[in-house]
């Protein structure tokens, strides 16, 4: 079974990815921002990291930055969500290290087909 991290500060944000990604068959784990992320990734395998950017000890940014110097998780896909639409966010996120970046509020449908998309699944 694939794993994801949902990375939000947001509870209700989490609750309603959980229920999405668990329908989907994945075993989901969870963190309120980026510094709980870090630590998670340390001592846990993802598959795939779905992680919002405003969050308060360490945003998304800089928390997907610190991902990628970890080996382990060089290549493992990040999926940015975030309520920021502008251009600039979407290339600082993909700057930053994001497989991928989706605007907030998601559909269950786009959610789906982003998380099949960034790790290559039919």
């Amino acid at each position: 079974m694939k794993k994801v991290l949902i990375v939000d500060d947001s509870a209700t944000v989490r609750m309603y990815h959980r229920k999405i990604l668990t329908n989907m068959g994945f075993a989901v784990d969870e963190a309120v921002n980026g510094l709980e992320a870090l630590e998670k990734s340390l001592c846990n395998k993802y598959d795939v990291f779905l992680v919002d950017i405003n969050m308060p000890k360490m945003d998304g940014y800089r928390f997907v930055t610190e991902l990628r110097a970890q080996p382990d998780n060089a290549n493992t896909p990040v999926v940015m969500i975030s309520t920021e639409s502008e251009t600039h966010d979407k290339d600082k996120a993909f700057a930053a290290g994001a497989t991928s970046y989706m605007i907030k509020p998601t559909k269950p449908v786009e959610l789906h087909e982003f998380i099949k998309m960034v790790l290559d699944e039919e």
